[in-house]
């Protein structure tokens, strides 16, 4: 006799089989958890800066999965070298050789100041490695009982038990608890309390050269180079999260290049991959006696198709001189905002580096990222009152003034009926 789960699946499949057509409109249950608030819209097409839902409307995607497809949707150059490894090799175990792996690594430590690269699966899991490191770090190799990450508040680092406590933001802690031990936050761009909260446990203090889920804030260049200087005096392992800054996106391959400073181990994911999950973390030589074998691992992390996409990603990159696109195309952006956006006493400020640009307002946000999608065009918040713009490092002139005149639109269209 079928159990009554069994029983339940078999009707299930026999009331859907019956109602044919009519059970998808109908359908209000689903098979997933429900971590996400999702928009009522099933997207199943892109090419470049544009989006297609299952009824054929279209969108323009300044949003890119957030900060993900850096290369716009199907990159020709990417899906070419994806094609080709996936009728040879899909997966082989690291504790083979991957030429591959290889490869894209060294492509990585040739355009930064990084000499070794972790690979792995997303930026939570670049960051948990960077964490181990900079423990191992101290405990293994300098001999010293130092655990302690310092990181800022309206920080985010992922969501892993370690990344989540490492977060400046309580939202993502809650029923959570007992967080792990090691972890301090404190308010960014202050010098007194980051000073104050450095102790004999302290290992490391990690930030976000752009607070992107924290509003869209830029490290202010002083306050980065106070962080520098209590790093080397305390001998501190410096700690930068490139995860949505990485790869392009400010208008450098990497954001703290426009800092001119050498981070001890940065993390990198979303556009690295154009879509592909894959991540990295990079660090300097001598954390290479930190991680030894069997000190840190990964099942998928590096394999032949994910090396592939990295290499042709960062290749196209290169070779197409993206990041100094997104630089001019950035600086494009927030300008033509703020010449549409001047005098609305409703935007408060338009700021950014490069193609991560955010717009903060009065007041929340989110009626506005509706009506957008409603428009045909696709943004997200940073926090409750930041309208963020991530766009393609392809995007032209032309989508860039379409944007801006959708979101000025419905800026203008959100006052005037909140005030009518």
């Amino acid at each position: 006799m079928a159990n009554s789960k069994e029983q339940t699946a078999t009707g299930t499949a026999v009331a859907g089989a019956a109602a044919t057509g009519a059970a998808s409109a109908a359908q209000t249950e689903s098979s997933l958890f429900q971590t996400y608030a999702r928009y009522p819209i099933s997207l199943v097409k892109g090419k470049g800066s544009w989006l297609w839902d299952d009824q054929g409307n279209r969108y323009l995607d300044f949003m890119c999965g957030l900060a993900v497809t850096s290369l716009g949707h199907a990159p020709e150059k990417v899906g070419a070298k994806l094609k080709a490894q996936i009728d040879e090799l899909w997966h082989v175990s690291n504790l083979f050789q991957i030429p591959g792996q290889e490869r894209a690594a060294a492509l990585l430590t040739a355009n930064t100041c990084a000499d070794a690269v972790f690979f792995c699966n997303s930026g939570a899991e670049a960051n948990e490695a960077a964490i181990k490191l900079a423990r191992r770090y101290h405990q293994k190799v300098k001999g010293v009982d130092r655990y302690e990450v310092i990181t800022f508040a309206q920080s985010f680092h992922g969501r892993t038990l370690a990344t989540l406590t490492a977060t400046g933001q309580d939202k993502v802690k809650e029923g959570f608890l007992p967080l792990p031990a090691g972890f301090v936050t404190v308010p960014l761009h202050d010098n007194a309390a980051l000073e104050a909260a450095i102790g004999p446990h302290t290992a490391a203090i990690m930030l976000e050269m752009v607070q992107a889920e924290g509003g869209v804030h830029p490290v202010k260049p002083e306050f980065l180079q106070f962080v520098q200087q209590l790093c080397e005096k305390h001998g501190l392992l410096l700690i930068v999260d490139e995860v949505q800054t990485g790869m392009g996106r400010t208008g450098k391959l990497f954001a703290h290049e426009h800092y001119g400073i050498e981070p001890d181990i940065f993390t990198v994911a979303k556009g690295i991959g154009s879509g592909f999950p894959v991540g990295a973390m990079l660090g300097k030589g001598y954390l290479k006696d930190a991680f030894t074998a069997g000190s840190h691992a990964t099942t998928f992390g590096g394999t032949p198709l994910a090396s592939s996409v990295v290499i042709a990603t960062i290749e196209t990159m290169l070779e197409d001189k993206l990041p100094e696109r997104a630089a001019e195309m950035g600086e494009y952006l927030m300008s033509s905002l703020r010449e549409r956006l001047a005098g609305n006493s409703f935007v408060k400020e338009v700021r950014g580096l490069g193609l991560l640009v955010g717009i903060e307002c009065e007041e929340a946000v989110g009626d506005i990222v509706v009506a957008g999608q409603k428009r045909g065009i696709l943004f997200v918040s940073a926090g409750p009152n930041v309208i963020r713009l991530l766009p393609n490092l392809y995007v032209s002139k032309e989508e860039i003034d379409e944007a801006v005149s959708l979101v000025a639109t419905l800026i203008e269209e959100h006052v005037a009926a909140k005030n009518a």
